[in-house]
């Protein structure tokens, strides 16, 4: 790995926790020597990646990402444009619903709407969404090139709890049901108690863009209720891809002979 892939690796490290960290705390996290990491931090902090506390002499996020995502979203304003569809549906289930975006070779929630419901499902903004454990990787790589498919499969499947697809012919499996089904559906994949159903938002490329998810209690999630919430994605990612790519311009879909059981 290269010293900016370093940098770069610590840098989303750091965006990764959930407080300001320490310098050694910082570099056991990315396997790196205290002296390598604060010439690291030193940089970043230079260009604004990264800030100093004055009173405790910890890390935080700088203001330099905000600034390049504001940027970014004026020039490819995803998020803006599929927001009021993620307020829309939250008003219609009434459980947590999160949207997901694909960059840097990885899925990630970039927008979280919370439940009204006291019992509910809590996403953080960030949270990285593997492919094999989660709701929103199983709707994404299922509308994935065959190739992509086959290189999840094949990958290191982690366990995050008792339920979490760690075999590949199970992985498989629910991948061709949610070609079938047109949604995805996770149970306790990635977070014990936790049902999730999602829809990818297709593109007219190869890959989607990202994931609408629907994340509600399993207390509240019956075959029915979850068939409702796998339908309602589907729909409300259907309607963020023709307002972001255009209703009348070719948007890929999965071919018919995938869709079949």
């Amino acid at each position: 790995m290269g010293t900016i892939s370093k940098a770069l690796t610590l840098l989303d490290t750091l965006s990764l926790m959930q407080s300001e960290a320490g310098l050694t705390e910082i570099a056991k996290a990315c396997d790196l020597d205290k002296a390598t990491a604060r010439r690291f931090l030193v940089e970043l902090e230079k260009h604004g990646f990264v800030e100093q506390l004055a009173e405790s002499r910890k890390y935080r996020i700088g203001s330099a990402p905000v600034r390049l995502g504001r940027i970014r979203e004026a020039c490819y304003p995803f998020l803006r444009t599929a927001m009021p569809f993620v307020k829309r549906l939250v008003e219609e289930v009434d459980e947590t619903v999160h949207l997901s975006e694909f960059t840097g070779g990885r899925l990630s929630t970039v927008h979280v709407e919370d439940s009204t419901k006291a019992h509910r499902v809590f996403v953080a903004v960030g949270t990285l969404l593997p492919f094999h454990a989660t709701a929103s990787g199983l709707a994404f790589i299922s509308s994935c090139p065959a190739a992509d498919i086959e290189a999840a499969i094949s990958a290191p499947l982690q366990s995050y709890t008792d339920y979490t697809l760690t075999d590949p012919a199970s992985f498989r499996q629910s991948i061709e049901q949610t070609q079938a089904d047109g949604y995805s559906v996770s149970r306790q994949g990635l977070e014990a108690g936790v049902i999730s159903t999602s829809a990818a938002i297709l593109t007219p490329g190869a890959r989607p863009v990202g994931c609408i998810t629907i994340a509600a209690p399993l207390v509240r999630a019956d075959a029915g209720k979850v068939r409702e919430h796998g339908l309602a994605a589907a729909s409300t990612a259907r309607r963020i891809s023709d307002a972001f790519f255009g209703a009348d311009r070719q948007v890929r879909t999965v071919p018919q002979s995938r869709r079949t059981n």
